[in-house]
Order: structure tokens, then C-alpha cells, then sequence
């Protein structure tokens, strides 16, 4: 290895070192760098940090290291982060500096989405590094607690165009998950021969060079290993060589040796280490105190100090990981105790009242109710910052210092819901089983259910979820009307979304009865009007319940909704708006929900409103800002680590496209998730696609056996009943008219039910297609008409080829090509390429001559490009743009500045004219 300077290469890191001095020139260039450093114990990952410290000239630092002991300490890691900038606090958006605010307890307020915390951090290290550039160094990252792992791997994805370089040193196999994608570089074990050459320089005089061989291969290349397994040894044990039948992992050994170079120092040495050790953070002061506390003198530091195991300057350090633990480790479970004891007893209640907590828990002998209250109120604090991983470690903690069994199961039970809450489903549902036996109130076994209902839901599938929460909803009438209703709400969602359940299981039926069988909620009462629409469409029959539906959607429009309301109905309001055909009220609540769950950050329900508004704006012609939508949809599915939003979103655009590749993709990586397998909506959803996609193309026998699957599930509603449009189209024209008039009656009973003009029409549609001479045209007038008046573009104009193409084979000539013509223009305009190509053969085949559009503008941009233009043409500001995409406004600009050279233009003003123009100046 290189010497104290950190300038030098270290010995055999010359490819590492040269990786980092191009990490830290492309910082220093104004670019963003990010990089993972992996390994196992003693590889060199530290070393190689320290290197890049001292290259990075001319860049202000940030240094984190993970602590394993702080694992279950909410936000701490990003703390040590953030600390040093928080000065910058006040530069950021008013709902990132709330959220940053309240996740590092500064403020009150109600819990901060995490993403909107990783935004925050994002803003403010990008506001930082507006002045000279910032590269943050986080050690041992494998232990850094769980949202601030995820919270520092969310920002790395998001930097692009920011002088700030991030570089993780990783323990393996630590992270995994959390880091995929971002770029690695594995540190392997040094050469033999600059193993050998590395050992000879911490031994002094000559090693005999068979011992050497053998100390150079039992130590397999490890740097830590070889200079640290030499030290305390005796020169007769050296020459022994350390091969031992028994011979332990090489980290055990590694640690092995700290430990006996800890156990050589004076007692009171060993326990000044040991209070270090139980105070992570590195605070001198307490150490001091805790010091003064067990009669330990401060003369005591010296030994460790001059063994270099610890540096105690402005914060004790010690010169690794591993050195703490050995330290911690050699202790009697007695001094540890006493240990923590002091370190709480020095620890302010006021400003750090959860370390305090977690080391009175740890000084804790036996049950203690009151250490275990003042844990279950740091779980409180926690969750208020949005810590919920943390508030689960305190809660299960508190748990086991808890005497009375009934409080446990209580404290038990609220740790799987935090648990649950933080994505730790398998664990969630070990603590839940370990409440059980406790003796649970009946409020808390339904509980209980419906968070094994929830998770079911989340991890596993909706059919397993649906029994759990039907039983979870009969036990909690009597006790919890409103909660019941609610849990009701996701039972039927859950049913539908199986599509197929098994005939032994809970089905779609069971839970409507349920529902419509319990007691009402409390005022207002639009929320029991949906819930039991829905669940007289299901007992009584589509048309017994529309009128319920109707009434219940006109309240949730025109009357004022909560916050807290909007965000667990909203979503459910907007999907039966689309499943009765009210275009009007699925527009403005499906845009009134993404504006809710944007404003408070509510990254849970916004991808799926984002869902049903793409679907709508879809619908309404408008593809652009459909792609959009669904470029922030994905982003945030890829944000929150969802797999399935970025492999849906897809699915509801490219097939009016008639993009045959883009949509088979789409369906092909929906369909091996192995998540969804089984899901009926999802094979609904898929054939759907399919046969909108084959209905465009012209490929109606591949349409009509699309179509076939996709209504197979008509309690599904929603894509199901979409589906029965496409096959009445396919079967039509594949020769199947008897098929084709089945399913344009079964439409037409479900039209008069909802009785709106948007089904009314698309029924008019449909019969006309199964119908001859002036009735046909008489439904297609109907049916133009009727579309006409709504804003569903795209069923207008898909009614107008089909008019259009029915008259041409009346031979009607002149008549069709005013039909077609509409139809090819509105066509081309929303950007169904297939179904508009489709009426421009139609129109040439009646002799009229017709040239294809231009490419649209834009065609140029990448789609991120594309999106941050369509959204600075609307008038969102940079920092609005990013909040949406979870960029820095630094970020945006980059982009900006390439979408005008692009377009040929100067300023934002222009954009909106450019792309409604045509093809860019500069195309």
C-alpha cells in the first residue's frame, strides 16, 4: 500500500485509482458521476475513499459512513449527508423544505413521503454544488439505515447534469437491491505479488519466505488481512504461520486480530473503547462525559491511540469498522450495560431523545415498561418524520422489554404494521404471527386480518388478498363502521383485479353482499353511495347500480373533499366513473386526484391516478399529454421501485399507435412478471391491447381472438367492457355476424343503463355495424352525433372511419370521403397511426388522392426531452418540472438547452408554437 499521503497510488489499486481520477475530473468538469464500490471486509474500499479525498482538489466534501449500531435510526445517515448544508434549507420549494424539515425533526408537520424527502436532498445537494463542485463519500453504506439507503440510491439515479460526484464503498453482499443499475466497480484481491510485497513492508527484518508464501495465500490478496493479521503476533507464532485445522471466515479473522490487540491494552483503555464503540456518531463530549461517569481517567485514550485503533480529535474515529465491533465485542455483556447506561444518562432527552431510548433498551437487563414506552413513543417520532422502518425497530424492541403480554401484542402488532409500511412484507407477517400469541382484542385480530389482507394485496396477489379482507370487514363492523366500509372498498377492488378467483375462495359476490349488509359510515355519504353502486352492480346487475354510482360521482364532484378523503376515494370514484361511462366526471376527478396526490406528495396513490388520467387524455385524443404522463408515471414507478407502472403505462398508448413491437414488448414484459401472473385484470388488460392494436392494423381474425379472451371476465368492468367493442368490430368484419350482434346487444343493455353520450353513441356504433341499409346509417348518424357532443375524441373519430368505411361499400363514394377525410385528419392529429392509415386507404380506394403527414415536431427529441418541452410550454417553471420528474431544475435546464437547438428556437414561448408547427427549423 502507498504511504500517509493520500495523493499516492496504492499498491496494486493502479486500474481502481485510475477509475477514481476520472470520476473526479468529470466532477470537476461540471458533470454528474456515480459509483459503487464493492467488496468484502478489508478489500480496500476505505482506502480507496481516502484516495479520491485527496485527489479531489478543488471540490468541496461530504462524508457519510454507515454505523451498524444506527441501522434502526431513521434519517440518520442522510443527516450526516445534509448536515453540513443546511443552510442552503431555505433555497428549496416549500413542500421539499417541509418534508427535509420534518424527516430531520426541525419542524412539525405530518409525515413526508420518502421520495419527496430524496427530491429535497437532490435540490439541496444540487444547490450546493452551484457554487464549486460536491462529491459525497458514503462508507460502509451496507449499514446505513434503511430509508436513508434508499433515500442516497434514489438521488444518485436521479443526478445527470449537476458537478456533484457519489461514490458508495459496499460491504458484499450488502445493497443489492438497493444499488442495481448504478455503476460498479468490484474490488478484487491483490496479486501475489503485491500481497508479498505489501506484507514485507509492515514486517520488520527478514520473514522466512516459506512462512510468507503461506501467510500470503491464507490471507487470499485481502489488504486489511495482511497488514493487520501480522500485528501482535510473536515472532515464534509468525513463523507457525496462521493455518489452524478450525480456521474461520477470513472477516472472523480479520476481527481476531482486532480483538486480541484490544484485549492486550489496559483495562480502562478497553472500556474508553468500548463507550466509543456504543456511541457511533463519534461525539467527544460524550465520550467524555460517559468516561467521567464510570471513574475512567482521559489518559486512558493514549494506548488505543498510539496502537492506532482510534483517533480522538473534534470526533473519535476509529481506524476501521471492524475495530469497533472487536472492541464492542470483547466487552462482558455487564460492561456493556453499564456502558449504555452512561452514554443515556449523558445523552440530552430534549435534542436526541431517540439514541438516548435506544441506549437505555440496550441497557436494559430484563422487561422494563418504562424503557419500553419511551421506545413506543421514539416509534411516534419516527413515523411523524416518515422513519417507518425506524418506528418498526423501535416498536419491536419495545415489544421485547415489555411485561405485560397484552401490551406486547399491542406494541407487536403495530411494529408489523410499521414493518409492512416500509416494504418489509415478509417480516411484517413473522411479527404478525408472534402478536397472535398474545391475547389480542377483537379490534386488534381484525386488524390484524386486514393487514395480512393488505400485504397479500401488495406482495403476493389480489385473490389471496380478497378472504383476508372480507374477514378482516365483518370483524370490524361492529367496532370500526368507517374502517369496515373502507376495508370493503379494497376487497372489492381486490376481487375485481383477481378477475378468476378459485370457486373455494372468497369471490366478487361474497364481498358485495358484505358490503351492502353493513352498517354505514359517517356523513358524507357519497363515499357508502359508491361502495354500494358497485356492489349492486355485482348482487342486482349492471343497471341496479349506475344510478347509485351517477349520484354518488356528481357529490364528489361539485361538493368540497378532504385531503385525506380525496387520496382513499378519489382514485376509487375516478375507475367507476371510466366503469359507467362518465366522461365528464372521469376527466375532472381522475385530473383533480393527481393534482391532490402531487400537491401532498402522496407517491402511493399518484401513479395509479396518473394511470387513469393517461387513460383519459387518451380517450380524448390528446397522446401528447398522455406521453407525458406517462413518462412521469414510470419515472415514478421507477422512483418507488415499482416494476409494475413502468411495464403497464405502455399498454394504454402504444396500441392506438398501432406500434406492433412497442405493444407486444409491453404485453411480454407484463405477462412474465411474475408478480401478476394469475392477475384477471391484467390478462384483460393485455388482450385489450392486443385487439385495439389488431383492429388498427387490419388484422381482425388476430383482433376477434384478442378480444374473445379479454371479455371473459365482464365482472372486471373497466377494460373488459372496452374489450367488447373491439370484438364487436373484429367479428364483424371477420365474418362473424352473429358473434358480432351477441355482443353489440349485450353493449346496448349496459348504454342504456349508463345512459351518457358517450355510451349511448359507442353502442349506435356498434349496432350499426351489425346492421344493414338505412338502419346502419341511421345508428351511424346516432352515433356521430351523440360522440360529437362529448370530448371522447378518438371514439368520435374511430365512429367517423367506420361510418366512412360503410359507405364506401355502398358504393356511396362522394359521402365516404367526407367521413373518411374527418376521420384521417382527427386521426392523424391525435397520433393513431394505424387506424388513420386505415382511412387513408379508404379515402384512395373511393379515387381520392392523399399524401401521408409529416412526422409530428419533436420527432427529434428523446422522450424525456419531449416531455420537459410539452411541460415548459405549458408554463411550468424549472423547479415545478422537476418535482414532476424528480430531477434538479439544473437538470431540466441541461435538457432545455437541448430541446431549443433541437427545435431551432430560442426561448421558452416558442416551444408550445413549434410543436403545434410541424417539423423543427432545424430538421
Amino acid at each position: 500500500m502507498a504511504g500517509s499521503d493520500p495523493g499516492l497510488r496504492l499498491r496494486g489499486r493502479q486500474s481502481e485509482c485510475e477509475t477514481l481520477d476520472q470520476f473526479v475530473a468529470s466532477v470537476q468538469a461540471g458533470h454528474s458521476s456515480v459509483l459503487v464500490l464493492r467488496g468484502e471486509a478489508g478489500i480496500g474500499k476505505t482506502a480507496l475513499l481516502e484516495y479520491l479525498r485527496g485527489s479531489a482538489s478543488g471540490c468541496r466534501m461530504a462524508r457519510v459512513a454507515g454505523v451498524e449500531s444506527e441501522m434502526e435510526l431513521a434519517y440518520g445517515g442522510l443527516h450526516q449527508l445534509c448536515a453540513p448544508f443546511l443552510d442552503h434549507l431555505s433555497h428549496l420549494p416549500g413542500p421539499q423544505r417541509d418534508a427535509l424539515g420534518t424527516a430531520f425533526g426541525l419542524s412539525a408537520g405530518s409525515p413526508p413521503d420518502r421520495f419527496l424527502v430524496g427530491l429535497a436532498v437532490l435540490s439541496l445537494l444540487a444547490d450546493v454544488a452551484e457554487k464549486e463542485p460536491l462529491v459525497c463519500l458514503v462508507d460502509d453504506a451496507q449499514w446505513l439505515d434503511r430509508v436513508s439507503a434508499q433515500t442516497i440510491a434514489f438521488v444518485a439515479r436521479r443526478l445527470l447534469a449537476e458537478p456533484i460526484g457519489l461514490v458508495l464503498a459496499v460491504r458484499e453482499p450488502g445493497l443489492v437491491h438497493e444499488l442495481t443499475g448504478l455503476p460498479q466497480l468490484q474490488l478484487g484481491r491483490l496479486s501475489d505479488g503485491d500481497a508479498r510485497a505489501l506484507l514485507d513492508s509492515v514486517i520488520p527484518g527478514r520473514l522466512d519466505e516459506r512462512v510468507r508464501d503461506r501467510i500470503v495465500a491464507e490471507t487470499q490478496g485481502n489488504p486489511l488481512a495482511l497488514l493487520e493479521l501480522p500485528r501482535g503476533l510473536t515472532p515464534a507464532e509468525l513463523a507457525g504461520g496462521f493455518g489452524r485445522p478450525d480456521a474461520r471466515p477470513l472477516v472472523n479473522q480479520i476481527e481476531q486480530s482486532f480483538l486480541r490487540r484490544v484485549q492486550s491494552l489496559p483495562a480502562q483503555t478497553q472500556q474508553l473503547l468500548l463507550i466509543a464503540a456504543a456511541e457511533p456518531v463519534g461525539d467527544v463530549t460524550l465520550l467524555t462525559r460517559a468516561a467521567e461517569l464510570l471513574g475512567i481517567d482521559a489518559a486512558a485514550a493514549a494506548p488505543a491511540e498510539a496502537a492506532g485503533l482510534i483517533t480522538i480529535g473534534t470526533r473519535a474515529r476509529f481506524r476501521h469498522p471492524l475495530v469497533r465491533s472487536a472492541a464492542y465485542r470483547v466487552a462482558a455483556p455487564q460492561d456493556r450495560q453499564n456502558v449504555h447506561r452512561a452514554l443515556a444518562d449523558t445523552t440530552d432527552p430534549h435534542s436526541d431523545p431517540d439514541r438516548r431510548a435506544w441506549h437505555l433498551a440496550n441497557a436494559a437487563a430484563g422487561p422494563d415498561e418504562s424503557v419500553a414506552a419511551e421506545l413506543e413513543r421514539c416509534a411516534d417520532r419516527a413515523q411523524a418524520r416518515g422513519g417507518v422502518a425506524a418506528a418498526a425497530a423501535f416498536l419491536e424492541r419495545s415489544a421485547e422489554l415489555t411485561p405485560d403480554s397484552r401490551r406486547r401484542g399491542h406494541r407487536v402488532s403495530a411494529a408489523a404494521r410499521a414493518k409492512a409500511q416500509a416494504g418489509g412484507y415478509d417480516a411484517a407477517l413473522e411479527l404478525l404471527d408472534a402478536a397472535e400469541l398474545s391475547p389480542l382484542n377483537e379490534r386488534e385480530r381484525a386488524q390484524s386480518n386486514l393487514l395480512r389482507g393488505q400485504i397479500m394485496f401488495a406482495s403476493t396477489s389480489a385473490g389471496a388478498a380478497v378472504p383476508l379482507l372480507l374477514q378482516a370487514g365483518k370483524r370490524l363492523e361492529p367496532l370500526d363502521p368507517a374502517l369496515a366500509r373502507e376495508t370493503y372498498r379494497d376487497a372489492l377492488y381486490a376481487a375485481m383485479a383477481a378477475g378468476r378467483l378459485p370457486s373455494s375462495g372468497a369471490q366478487l359476490v361474497d364481498v358485495a353482499k358484505a358490503a351492502l349488509a353493513a352498517p354505514p359510515g359517517p356523513p358524507p355519504h357519497r363515499k357508502d353511495l359508491l361502495l354500494n353502486g358497485l356492489a349492486v352492480m355485482t348482487t342486482q346487475g349492471y343497471s341496479a347500480g349506475v344510478p347509485m354510482v351517477r349520484q354518488a360521482l356528481d357529490a364528489f364532484r361539485t361538493e368540497e373533499v378532504s385531503r385525506e378523503e380525496g387520496l382513499a376515494w378519489l382514485p376509487f370514484a375516478s375507475g367507476m366513473a371510466f366503469n359507467v361511462w362518465d366522461f365528464d366526471s372521469h376527466s375532472a376527478l381522475s385530473a383533480t386526484v393527481v393534482d391532490l396526490a402531487r400537491e401532498t406528495g402522496a407517491l402511493s396513490v399518484l401513479p395509479q391516478a396518473l394511470v387513469h388520467l393517461l387513460m383519459n387524455r387518451v380517450l380524448a385524443g390528446e397522446l401528447a399529454v398522455a406521453d407525458s404522463l406517462a413518462a412521469e408515471a414510470t419515472t415514478i414507478g421507477e422512483a418507488t421501485g415499482s416494476r409494475f407502472m413502468p411495464q403497464y403505462v405502455p399498454l394504454m398508448i402504444e396500441p392506438w399507435r398501432g406500434r406492433e413491437t412497442a405493444t407486444l414488448q409491453a404485453i411480454d414484459a407484463v405477462t412474465r412478471d411474475k408478480a401478476l401472473q394469475g392477475e384477471g385484470m391484467v390478462e384483460t388488460a393485455t388482450q385489450w391491447a392486443s385487439a385495439v392494436l389488431y383492429n388498427g392494423l387490419g388484422r381482425y381474425e388476430d383482433a376477434y381472438a384478442a378480444a374473445e379472451r379479454g371479455v371473459a371476465h365482464p365482472q372486471e368492468l373497466g377494460l373488459s367492457t372496452r374489450s367488447t367493442v373491439e370484438l364487436v368490430e373484429a367479428a364483424a368484419r371477420s365474418g362473424r355476424p352473429a358473434r358480432a350482434a351477441e355482443a353489440a346487444q349485450r353493449f346496448h343493455e349496459l348504454a342504456q343503463a349508463s345512459s351518457t353520450d358517450w355510451a349511448l353513441g359507442t353502442s349506435a356504433c356498434l349496432r350499426a355495424q351489425v346492421s344493414d341499409g338505412p338502419a346502419a346509417e341511421a345508428l351511424y348518424r346516432e352515433a356521430v352525433e351523440r360522440l360529437g357532443r362529448t370530448a371522447v375524441r378518438l371514439t368520435f373519430a374511430r365512429a367517423r372511419l367506420l361510418y366512412g368505411e360503410w359507405l364506401r361499400r355502398e358504393n356511396r363514394r362522394v359521402d365516404a370521403r367526407e367521413q373518411l377525410g374527418i376521420a384521417y385528419e382527427m386521426l392523424s392529429e391525435i397520433g393513431a397511426e394505424a387506424f388513420a392509415e386505415r382511412a387513408r386507404r379508404e379515402l384512395q380506394a373511393t379515387g381520392e388522392t392523399i399524401r401521408k403527414r409529416p412526422a409530428e415536431a419533436g420527432a427529434t427529441l428523446t422522450a424525456q426531452e419531449a416531455q420537459i418541452a410539452r411541460m415548459a410550454g405549458n408554463g411550468l417553471t424549472n423547479p415545478q418540472i422537476g418535482a414532476r420528474l424528480f430531477i434538479s431544475p439544473h437538470t431540466v435546464e441541461w435538457h432545455l438547452r437541448k430541446v431549443f437547438v433541437k427545435l431551432g428556437i430560442a426561448s421558452r414561448k416558442q416551444i408550445g408554437t413549434t410543436l403545434l408547427q410541424g417539423t423543427p427549423a432545424s430538421a
